[in-house]
């Protein structure tokens, strides 16, 4: 009997609605956190994600369950542009440039294909990239879950407070993907989340006056962008780093539904999507979106691969997008309660790097493969830094980066003959 739910199957109505809310509850903290930060209206976050996942699952075809949300490789690029004295809207123009960036990708891979990404990415290194998009991902969950760091101190909690929710959260979660059965069964982390809500309510520290004050309905603000060549500059050296990410986000939902994406719909066609949703965001003034790790650890917890769900979670995000009180809710969810969720989703990431390892059997007596992979992983979860320009390269991008310049490297001395016997060895 089958134990998941496959991508192009479509779960009744009854079923649907809780699956789409938790992939919302997933990915809504840090949607709407990036603009925040950034100083813009996280309704307009939410409403163009919302569209842009809508056409990304249309542009592939419904064969890949990801949504997009908002980018963090974007933060400190756009802070340096505001900080030199330009606006949000000329930061815009660089979303335009890099959503055609990324369009202009999606036509190279189609006519030249996907052979050259091994070639700078082989499965030693590949595997590893994907390991550090969850390793580096620890220390924020591990943070917001109060176990390190001191960011519980600014959530007006106690630190035991923090602690019992985010234990709470975590071992609600683990204990619903191994005992629930039945429809409970594929909805662990929408209980988790929910039930970390009501302890956290019961516990007196959700400040429900901005629930109450915030307005039944109201409109996403948007912004008309500005084309400043040098704050185009300054944006699009994130491509680098979303483009890596991008492709590892790509092999590990792969992974996890068992289909080679990369090939069918093909990665020409996600990165198509994902280059028409960064436009249309530039053009309308959100933040720009990638593939979300955070959904990406739903849909391996719960097994349920449906576009539909996906589908269904786009459209919530956009009706929350002009609903005020409910979006006022979804954001009180306190911290701790998303940390301890996000300790088991941000590990599972790490775990598919090391499935793809074992599942592309890369062959370890290989000194080239040994090498790949030891030096990827220590570079991306070092805390290492790296500035080139406005952009800071570390984590995942600095150890994509790292990976591509020895990968190169050993494949001119392969070519050239330098390399000796071991360095043949693949």
């Amino acid at each position: 009997m089958k134990d998941f739910i496959d991508v192009q199957e479509r779960p009744s109505f009854g079923a649907l609605l809780p699956l789409s809310f938790q992939h919302v509850f997933a990915m809504f903290g840090s949607t709407v956190l990036v603009p925040f930060l950034l100083k813009v209206d996280p309704a307009t976050a939410l409403f163009m994600n919302g569209i842009g996942t809508l056409l990304y699952l249309f542009v592939c075809q419904g064969k890949i369950p990801s949504y997009l949300g908002s980018s963090f490789a974007f933060i400190a690029p756009v802070l340096s542009v505001m900080a030199a004295g330009m606006s949000y809207e000329a930061a815009q123009g660089g979303f335009i440039a890099f959503g055609a960036a990324f369009i202009i990708l999606s036509i190279i891979v189609r006519f030249v294909g996907i052979t050259w990404i091994e070639v700078i990415l082989p499965p030693a290194a590949m595997g590893a990239i994907v390991a550090v998009i969850g390793l580096e991902l620890a220390p924020v969950a591990m943070g917001m879950a109060g176990i390190t760091g001191d960011q519980w101190q600014s959530l007006g909690m106690t630190h035991m407070q923090v602690v019992t929710l985010s234990m709470f959260s975590l071992v609600v979660t683990i204990l619903g993907t191994v005992l629930f059965r039945g429809f409970f069964a594929v909805i662990p982390v929408l209980i988790g989340v929910v039930a970390g809500y009501v302890l956290a309510a019961f516990m007196g520290v959700i400040d429900f006056g901005a629930v109450a004050a915030a307005p039944w309905f109201s409109f996403p603000h948007f912004y008309a962008p500005e084309y400043n060549l040098n704050a185009i500059l300054m944006i699009m050296p994130a491509l680098f780093v979303v483009f890596a990410e991008h492709v590892g986000h790509l092999v590990v939902t792969s992974n996890i539904v068992g289909r080679d994406l990369m090939q069918d719909p093909g990665l020409k066609r996600s990165l198509l999507g994902d280059g028409i949703a960064n436009m249309l965001s530039g053009f309308f003034g959100a933040t720009p979106n990638t593939t979300y790790g955070e959904n990406i650890g739903v849909l391996a917890i719960t097994r349920v691969f449906s576009v539909y769900v996906i589908g269904g979670a786009a459209v919530l995000a956009i009706l929350f997008s002009f609903i005020g009180k409910i979006a006022a809710l979804i954001h009180a969810i306190p911290v701790p309660v998303m940390g301890g969720v996000s300790i088991l989703l941000f590990g599972i990431i790490a775990a598919s790097g090391l499935r793809m390892l074992v599942e592309r059997k890369v062959d370890y007596t290989s000194p080239a493969n040994l090498i790949l992979t030891s030096v990827v992983l220590i570079t991306g979860v070092s805390g290492a830094k790296v500035a080139i320009g406005p952009v800071v390269l570390q984590g995942m991008g600095l150890a994509t980066v790292v990976a591509i310049l020895i990968s190169l490297a050993f494949t001119i001395f392969r070519k050239t003959g330098l390399g000796n016997k071991q360095l043949n060895r693949k």
